[in-house]
Order: C-alpha cells, then structure tokens, then sequence
C-alpha cells in the first residue's frame, strides 16, 4: 500500500535517497558501505543482493530461462531480455539534452555524455592515461601487459583487441564485403574503401603546413611531417638505430634476424625484401628501362639512373668534413670515411681479408674466382682490373 501511495518515509541519512520500505532502504545502504554478504560457492565472487547472487549462478549452471520470441535468442536474466527486446523496436527511450541522440538503454546515455563533459576517471596506474571508459582502460592495458587473449584457431597468430582478431580473419577468409562503385574493386574494410575512393576523387584534403604538400590520407601526412622534426620515435632494440617509419624498423630486424623469404624461382637465392627480389628479377630478364637522355645509357633500376646522372652534371653533394674530399654517392662518402677511422667493414668470406670499401672487396673477390672481365682489343689478353689493363695498354701504343 505505501508503493501505491507513493509514501516512502524511510531516508537515507548519506545520500537523501528516500523508499517506502525499511528493508529496500537497509539494501541501499550497502552502496554506501561496499557490504557484500552473499558468496558465491563455487568462485568466491560476493554481491550486496541475494538477487544479484541468484542471477551470477547462472553463468555457472548455463541456465537461460527468458527467451526473445523474434529471434529465438535466450538469456540468463529476465533484464538482459528486455534490454535486448530493444534491438527488435528500435526503442530508444535515453536522450541526450545536449545534442538530442537517444540511446536504448541509460548505460548507453550516461558512456555519451562523457563525450560532452570530458570526463575520464579511468587512470592507468602504469603510465597515467586517462580514459573515459572502463572498458578503454582494461583494453589499454593490454599495451603494458603485452596480453594477446584473441588467437586465430587457422594459423595461430594472437591479438590483444578483438577487433585487430576480427581484421585478421578476413586474411583466412578472403571475405571483401566493401567493392568500389567506380572500378569494382573490393575490400575487407570500410575505411579501406573509403581511402581507395581518393584514387578517383583526386581528394588531398591533409596539407602540410610548413611546405604546402597535399596527402590523401592523414597518415600519409603524419609521416611526410617526420622529415621536417627529424623525428625518429622507432628504436632498434639490437644495435640502437632509430626510424622514422614503423615498417622501417621492421624491415631493418631484418638484417638482425637474418629472414630471407623471399626467393627466386630462376637461380634460388633468396632476399629479405621483396623489393630486392623483384631488382634482381630483373638481372635474368635483362630490362633496362631506365634511360639517359644524355647518352642513351640504360639501366635497370630508377636509382641507377639517378647516379648515372651525376657523371654528365659533375655534381658531388656528399662532402667529406675530415679532408673535404667530395662524392657523387653517399655510400662512396661512406666508404671513403673508413680510409680515416680505419674501420674495415667489408670481409672476404674466403680467406678472412678484410677492406675499408666494397668496391676494395669485389675487386679482391677476383683472385679466388680467377675473373679476368677485361680484354685488350688490341691482342686479346685479358685482366682482372680496368687499371692494369689500362698499363697493359701502353704496350701496344708505346706511351
């Protein structure tokens, strides 16, 4: 009778929160004071209500008694149903006063408002990230624990959030659900289509701000952006080499790990990067489609060309600071450099020799294979090195 009369004439002296009944009010004060008498036998889990006990044994027992009579779906507690009734209506009773979204259930409601407030009173304890969720914290987490708790069952790979799980699956899959209305092709992600269709658009919409360059995508920015701060937040645990690029870093183990998987199905040999192997592809076919305007010289590989370039302009932009000696390459400033420190990096595997250049090593490697490559037109003698058939030369012409 007092629920009817709306009479609730029992208080709570912490809070002010008012109930018709003493009892509902003694419940009550167990938020208050964190009392939880009713164990659990089975996990030792406790809970203020003996309802609350009632409904955990379920998840023991398996037992769902409540049934969704749509979609045949069923549930331990009487609330998840109706909770889960919503998804058939469409019900959403919740609204934001702020910017008027509506929410089916008010756990929904009260998670948006953060994003209105700012709210995060969720800290890790580690390196004191603030989040507004619990949920975002316990997932944060796992980037200090290094958790992975998502295994694929086809090729045993884990990961810490389920939705990195999910996007690994469609590898497995092949599943493309996200096709281009333009060229048709397909995608496994949304946001992958959304990207692609940039291709189309010709849509730059990320510039930078210190040399006007426009990107696609944000993330292309962001790394365009580290070759103005020089920053390189990647770190070699082995040696202690920075990069600018994750990709970087990871191709660089490489040379640590010694991984080749990458093979040649002509000769066999083997590389650490498919970009090495599809340059040395080209040593079999013999395409050179990189052309020197200047003398028609071809070459292989873009790079080549570039330092071909640097013959016809004179041009040496890498400057020794010891000797001021100058070089067309970076890698002869490199090598030229050894001839200061002493340090001689490049061994024989042969016979143990060691060299301050490489050039110094390929043009050594010559007296364990017996390579003469060059020949005197004049009588045919052949010779190891360009210098001494250039002496040899002077046999003939009496110079």
């Amino acid at each position: 009778m007092q629920s009817n009369m709306e009479e609730k004439p029992y208080s709570c002296e912490v809070c002010g929160c008012s109930f018709p009944c003493k009892s509902s009010l003694l419940r009550h004060m167990k938020t208050h004071t964190g009392e939880k008498p009713h164990s659990c036998e089975l996990c030792c889990s406790s809970f203020a209500r003996k309802s609350h006990l009632w409904n955990h044994m379920k998840t023991h027992t398996g037992e769902k008694p409540y049934s969704c009579e749509v979609c045949g779906s069923s549930f331990a507690c009487k609330s998840s149903l109706l909770r889960h009734m919503k998804t058939h209506t469409g019900e959403k009773p919740h609204s934001c006063e702020v910017c008027c979204s509506s929410f089916a259930q008010k756990s929904q409601l009260l998670s948006h408002m953060k994003t209105h407030t700012g709210d995060k009173p969720h800290s890790c304890e580690v390196c004191g990230s603030a989040f507004a969720w619990k949920s975002t914290l316990l997932s944060h987490m796992r980037t200090h624990t290094g958790e992975k708790p998502h295994s694929c069952k086809e090729c045993g790979s884990s990961f810490a959030w389920k939705s990195a799980f999910l996007y690994h699956m469609k590898i497995h899959t092949g599943e493309k659900t996200h096709s281009c209305d333009v060229c048709g092709s397909s995608f496994a992600q949304k946001s992958h289509l959304f990207s692609h269709v940039k291709i189309h658009t010709g849509e730059k919409p990320h510039s930078c701000e210190v040399c006007g360059s426009s990107f696609s995508w944000k993330s292309s920015l962001s790394s365009h952006m580290k070759t103005h701060t020089g920053e390189k937040p990647h770190s070699c645990i082995v040696c202690g080499s920075s990069f600018a690029h994750k990709s970087h870093l990871l191709s660089h183990m490489k040379t640590h790990t010694g991984e080749k998987p990458y093979s040649c199905e002509v000769c066999g040999s083997s590389f650490a990067w498919m970009s090495s192997l599809l340059s040395h592809i080209k040593i079999h076919t013999g395409e050179k489609p990189h052309t020197c305007e200047v003398c028609g010289s071809s070459f292989a590989h873009k790079s080549q060309l570039f330092s071909h370039m640097k013959t016809h302009t004179g041009e040496k932009p890498h400057s020794c600071e010891i000797c001021g000696s100058s070089f067309a390459r970076k890698s002869n400033l490199l090598d030229h450099m050894n001839t200061h420190t002493g340090k001689k990096p490049h061994s024989c595997e042969v016979c143990g020799s060691y060299f301050a250049r490489k050039s110094n090593l390929f043009s050594h490697m010559k007296t364990h294979t017996g390579e003469k490559p060059y020949s005197c037109e004049v009588c045919g003698s052949s010779f190891a090195w360009k210098s001494t058939l250039l002496h040899h030369m002077k046999t003939h012409t009496g110079d």
